[in-house]
C-alpha cells in the first residue's frame, strides 16, 4: 500500500539546517579550507575598504583554525529586525551581511565577492564549534557557537583600548561534514599570498603550532610577485597597469575595472592567477575572457599596422595566449559565480568590462616598445603556423571517401578539428539568425526542418533514407556504429563539439530527445568521447533601468523560472523595484536577433553548455526502450504516472 502524502510529509529546513542537510550545496566537501577561506575573505574585505593592516592565521595542533584581523569588528549592538547582537546574526543567518548594500559607495563590501550571502554561516554550520572574539568601541566582546547554534551568548568580558579594534574567529571544522580534517597547506598559502599580491601593503602571516611561521607583504604588488613566479626567459618586460570606471563612464559603475600583470615566455611553464573581489578564480571565467579578447585584438592591430603576420595566417586568441603568464584582478559589482565556492566567474560584464580596461592600455605599451612588442608577435604567429599544419595534417587524412557536404549547412573556415563546432539548429528562423551571429571561423550551422525521425527502432542499413539523419551524418563525417566501436570510428569527424540547439520549450525538448536518441543508437562514440551538448537559451530577458549616473541600464538573461526568481530578488536587494524591470519572454531562438542569440547562447566566452554523458555499461538502454520504442506505450504511461509529479518539480 502507498503511504500516505499529508502535510506532515513536507520538511521545512529552518536557521543552518539546510547547510548542515547538503553541505555540498554551500561549499567543498573535499576538506574544511572552503569555510575557513569565508572568514578570511571577511578580514580581507576589511583590507579592501583600507581598515585592516594585518590578517593572521593559525592552524592548531586539534585541526582548529584561527583567523585575527584588525579591522572595525563585527558589530555587536542588537539588530534592529532580529533583535538579537548582530555578531550573532552574522553568524546564524544565510544571506545575512554588509556585502549586499552595494549602492553606497562608501562601503567596504562594494566590491565583495558575489552576492551568495552565506559566508561566515556556512563555517558555523559546518564546525562542531566556533568561538568570535571583537574588539570595538573600548570593550571585548565574545561569544560561542557549537553545531551553528549559540551556547554561549555574546558578554562583555573586559576593556580595550579605545583605538583598537578587530575580530578573531576560531572553528572546530566538523569531520563528518568532510572527506578529510586537514587543511592542505599548499593551498591555504597559495590563498594567504593572494591577499598579500592583491592588496599591497596588507601583511599577512600564517603559523602552524609547532611547525613553520610564514609572512607575506608586497610592496610592488603583482609585477614583484608575477615576476617570481614566472619559469623561463622573458621575451618582454612585465607590462603592468590598472584601470577603473570614473564617474561619468557610460558603460560601468564607479571604481570597477582591473589591475593585471602580463608577460611572454619562449618556454617552461606559464604561471596563471585570476581574481574577482580578492577572490580566486582558480577555474577562470568570463574575466579572462576579456583579458584573451583585448590581448587579440591588441597584437592583431599591432601586427596588421607593421605588416608582420605571413601570408595566410590569421591570429587566434589561443596563438596569441599560449606562452602568455599573468595575474589579473577585477572589481565589479554583483560578480556571479558557477556554484557557492566561486571558483569561475559566469558575468557576462566582465568580458567587455576587462576587454575594454585593457586593450586600449595594451596597444599603446605595444607601440611603446615596438621591439618587446614584435618578439610577442612572432610566438603568437609561430603558434598560429603550427595550429595551422596540424589543422592540414588531420585534413588530409579526411579527403577520401567525404561526401558532397548538404547544401544548407554553413561551414566554417577553420580546419582545426579541435576548435570547430556545429550548432544543430531547430528551424530555418533560428538557423539564419545563428548564421548572422556566428563565428564564421570556427562555428557551422545545420538548420533542421520540423522534428527528426524517431530512430530508435530503424536499423543502421535504412538510416539514411530520412533526409535529416543523412544530412547531420555527412556535415559531421562519421557513419553509424556500435557502442563497442574502437575510437577510430571518429577520425574523420569534423567537428570537435556538435551542439543541439533548441527552442526552450515543449517541442524544443522533444527535438533535444530525438537527436540523443539517433546519437545514442547509432553514434554512441560521439558521446562517450564528450563531443555532445546541449545549448541553453535563456527564456527571459530582464530590461533593468538606469540608477543614477554610476549605474547605466541593462540587460540580464534568465535562464528559465527558477534564475527569473532569483535574479528579481536580486535585483530588488540592490534597491530596484521589481515592476521598474521590463521582463520578456523569448517564444523560441528565432525572436532572438543575431547578437542577442550570439551573445546569450553561442559566443564561447558567455554562453553555457551543457555535455550530455553516456551513462556505464548500456545502463540507459531499458529505459531509453521504454521511452521509445513504439510497443511500450503502456510501460511509458505507468512511468508517467509514477514520475510526472517529480519531473514537473524538476523542470
Amino acid at each position: 500500500m502507498a503511504m500516505s502524502y499529508t502535510a506532515e510529509s513536507i520538511a521545512v529546513l529552518k536557521g543552518l539546517e539546510p547547510v548542515r542537510h547538503r553541505p555540498g550545496m554551500y561549499t567543498r566537501t573535499d576538506c574544511p579550507l572552503h569555510i575557513v577561506q569565508e572568514a578570511i575573505d571577511n578580514a580581507a574585505d576589511e583590507a579592501l575598504g583600507g581598515f585592516c593592516k594585518r590578517i593572521a592565521v593559525t592552524l592548531h595542533r586539534d585541526h582548529s583554525v584561527t583567523v585575527q584581523d584588525d579591522g572595525r569588528g563585527i558589530p555587536v549592538e542588537r539588530h534592529p529586525l532580529e533583535g538579537v547582537p548582530t555578531v550573532e546574526v552574522v553568524f546564524t543567518r544565510l544571506h545575512a551581511g554588509g556585502k549586499f548594500h552595494k549602492d553606497d559607495g562608501a562601503s567596504a563590501y562594494r566590491f565583495s565577492g558575489g552576492l551568495h550571502g552565506v559566508g561566515v554561516s556556512v563555517t558555523n554550520a559546518l564546525s562542531t564549534r566556533l568561538e568570535v572574539e571583537v574588539v570595538r568601541d573600548g570593550g571585548r566582546h565574545q561569544m560561542a557557537f557549537a553545531g551553528g547554534a549559540v551556547v554561549e551568548p555574546l558578554r562583555r568580558v573586559g576593556d580595550a583600548p579605545k583605538k583598537a579594534s578587530g575580530t578573531r574567529v576560531r572553528a572546530w571544522p566538523d569531520p563528518a561534514f568532510f572527506d578529510s580534517p586537514s587543511i592542505p597547506l599548499a593551498q591555504l598559502e597559495r590563498l594567504l599570498r593572494s591577499k598579500a599580491l592583491l592588496l599591497p601593503g596588507l601583511q599577512v602571516t600564517l603559523t602552524v603550532e609547532d611547525g613553520q611561521s610564514s609572512e607575506w607583504c608586497f610592496a610592488n604588488g603583482m609585477l614583484q610577485y608575477l615576476g617570481e613566479q614566472v619559469e623561463g626567459e622573458i621575451v618582454a618586460p612585465v607590462f603592468c597597469s590598472e584601470k577603473y570606471a570614473g564617474k561619468g563612464d557610460d558603460s560601468f559603475p564607479v571604481g570597477s575595472g582591473a589591475a593585471w600583470a602580463l608577460c611572454w615566455t619562449a618556454e617552461g611553464a606559464v604561471a596563471r592567477e585570476s581574481y574577482v573581489n580578492l577572490i580566486p578564480t582558480p577555474a577562470g571565467g568570463t574575466h579572462e575572457a576579456g583579458l584573451r579578447q583585448a590581448t587579440l585584438e591588441a597584437v592583431r592591430s599591432f601586427a596588421e599596422h607593421h605588416a608582420l603576420l605571413p601570408k595566410g595566417v590569421k591570429l587566434a586568441a589561443e596563438d596569441v595566449f599560449s606562452r602568455a603568464s599573468f595575474v589579473l584582478a577585477v572589481r565589479m559589482l554583483d560578480p556571479s559565480f558557477q556554484g557557492q565556492t566561486k571558483e569561475r566567474l559566469n558575468s557576462r560584464d566582465a568580458v567587455a568590462l576587462v576587454a575594454r580596461m585593457v586593450r586600449d592600455s595594451f596597444e599603446l605599451w605595444l607601440n611603446e616598445r615596438p621591439e618587446a612588442a614584435k618578439r610577442i608577435t612572432e610566438l603568437a604567429v609561430r603558434a598560429a603556423q603550427a595550429r595551422t599544419r596540424a589543422g592540414q595534417k588531420v585534413e588530409k587524412r579526411k579527403q577520401s571517401g567525404v561526401a558532397i557536404l548538404p547544401g544548407k549547412l554553413s561551414d566554417c573556415q577553420s580546419e582545426d578539428t579541435g576548435r570547430n563546432e556545429i550548432f544543430l539548429v531547430e528551424g530555418d528562423s533560428a538557423g539564419g539568425s545563428a548564421k548572422s551571429g556566428r563565428d564564421k571561423e570556427l562555428q557551422a550551422i545545420l538548420p533542421l526542418r520540423g522534428k527528426v525521425l524517431n530512430t530508435w527502432e530503424v536499423e543502421p542499413g535504412s538510416l539514411f533514407a530520412n533526409r535529416e539523419v543523412h544530412d547531420i551524418a555527412v556535415a559531421l563525417g562519421i557513419d553509424p556504429h556500435a557502442v563497442s566501436a574502437p575510437d577510430a570510428v571518429l577520425a574523420n569527424l569534423r567537428y570537435g563539439k556538435v551542439v543541439i540547439m533548441t527552442d526552450a520549450d515543449v517541442d524544443g525538448s522533444h527535438i533535444r530527445v530525438l537527436l540523443c536518441t539517433l546519437f545514442y543508437r547509432h553514434f554512441p562514440k560521439l558521446i562517450a568521447r564528450g563531443h555532445l551538448y546541449f545549448a541553453q537559451p535563456p527564456l527571459y530577458r530582464l530590461d533593468v533601468p538606469a540608477q543614477g549616473k554610476n549605474r547605466p541600464p541593462r540587460k540580464i538573461y534568465a535562464l528559465d523560472g527558477g534564475e527569473l526568481e532569483a535574479t528579481i530578488d536580486r535585483l530588488r536587494r540592490e534597491g530596484i523595484r521589481p515592476e521598474a524591470v521590463s521582463i520578456s519572454r523569448f517564444k523560441g531562438l528565432g525572436e532572438m536577433n543575431p547578437e542577442q542569440l550570439w551573445e546569450t547562447t553561442m559566443s564561447p566566452d558567455t554562453r553555457r553548455l551543457m555535455r550530455i554523458r553516456m551513462p556505464g555499461a548500456e545502463s540507459a538502454k531499458p529505459v531509453m526502450n521504454m521511452l521509445m520504442a513504439k510497443g511500450e506505450s503502456a510501460g511509458r504511461r505507468a512511468w508517467m504516472e509514477e514520475n510526472g509529479a517529480l519531473i514537473g518539480a524538476e523542470i
